[in-house]
């Protein structure tokens, strides 16, 4: 009995220490319990999406849409100034300061509380998504198995939409793609204007996208662009070939109206983007269709791909070529670790295939368009 109540004024005695801290590094802990724990409920994961995290990202981006930058580039580089500033501040005074013990619990806790609280924020505005219904499912796309023929078919017809829409954008005294990038975003509250008529589930208000400022960081990283739920704004790195530019704006606005996962975000950024008809977008979305389906393809089929590669334009080719050239500069380690960690980050919430599922897009592409390849090749 005695030990019991000694024990109990341990407990009480650490939880003095820092009791705020305690008290959020616990509730937080506790929401992501909860998340994990009801995730598997795709009916309430489904009305909480609905009923909660979509408007608030409605009403977060309509905000956020009166500011000419990226507010989440600011919050990032003030958050991890901050944490900067603050590690060192509390290693400095580990050092100079009495109670090293107790002085460096109290700073554990409240990283371990400042991380966990971000990241049950994160499983609330966010991580839902992933176990709603998806935006396959909402509106009754076909994504099964599809034979090496109709692949075959598709990836020639987004071949030949490059060719087409590659001799309609701008081009630069190399031949390259030179699309106006501030132009491209200008543009962007309007690419699911039509397409949001058809399919409800990507309904949302017409927001822009938002050039990052240090795009060039984002390449190291790997990143063409990101969405942020906190302030549900769609973030692209201006630095990255002009040619992919208008699909990763399409790409990153799918993910602003609630489709999460990749392969959806990627599809639906093709979709749209055609829609639209603008070159420049129309241009983008063929080259990310085209590089999803071809590599599909020559997997299943390398002798039909080197004869679909051998239709392709001039142009089409140098930018093919100058996009390659760009990202093998930033083949690093640090490349790496962050393909490692967001891999990670997808495996947590159940996207099996990491990093490949940006390629899983294959089936809805050719299930939505084997028709129409087939319709572009009738005399």
């Amino acid at each position: 009995m005695e030990t019991k109540v000694r024990e109990k004024r341990g407990l009480a005695a650490i939880f003095a220490l820092c009791p705020r801290r305690h008290v959020l590094l616990l509730v937080s802990a506790g929401l992501i319990a909860l998340h994990l724990a009801l995730r598997g409920s795709r009916a309430l994961m489904a009305l909480v999406s609905e009923r909660a995290v979509r408007p608030v990202h409605r009403a977060l981006g309509r905000l956020n849409a009166h500011v000419p930058f990226s507010v989440a580039e600011l919050l990032l580089a003030l958050a991890v100034t901050a944490l900067l500033v603050y590690i060192i501040y509390q290693i400095i005074r580990l050092f100079r300061g009495a109670e090293k013990g107790k002085r460096l619990y109290r700073t554990l806790v409240t990283l371990a509380a400042a991380g966990l609280s971000v990241y049950a924020l994160f499983c609330l505005l966010w991580g839902v998504y992933y176990y709603a219904d998806d935006f396959a499912a909402q509106s009754g796309f076909e994504s099964g198995a599809v034979s090496t023929e109709q692949l075959a078919s598709v990836t020639r017809y987004f071949a030949r939409g490059a060719n087409h829409y590659g001799a309609l954008v701008a081009r630069d005294e190399n031949g390259l793609c030179a699309s106006d990038r501030a132009a491209i975003l200008k543009k962007s509250p309007e690419v699911f204007a039509e397409t949001e008529k058809d399919y409800p589930a990507l309904a949302g208000p017409p927001l822009a996208a938002k050039g990052i400022v240090c795009s060039r960081l984002m390449s190291y990283l790997d990143f063409t662009g990101f969405f942020f739920p906190f302030t549900a704004e769609a973030n692209v790195n201006m630095d990255s070939p002009a040619c992919d530019l208008a699909a990763t704006v399409a790409h990153e606005l799918s993910h602003q109206r609630g489709v999460a996962k990749e392969q959806e975000a990627n599809f639906t950024a093709v979709l749209a983007s055609l829609r639209y008809g603008d070159p420049d977008y129309c241009y983008s979305a063929c080259l990310l269709a085209f590089t999803h389906l071809g590599n599909a393809l020559y997997g299943a089929d390398p002798a039909a791909w080197e004869e679909i590669r051998a239709e392709l334009s001039e142009d089409v080719v140098r930018d093919l070529s100058a996009r390659s050239a760009y990202w093998r500069q930033f083949e690093t380690p640090v490349q790496k670790v962050s393909n490692t960690v967001y891999e990670g980050f997808l495996h947590s919430y159940d996207q099996t295939l990491g990093l490949k599922s940006y390629g899983a897009c294959v089936d809805l592409l050719v299930n939505y368009y084997y028709e129409q390849s087939l319709a572009s090749e009738q005399p």
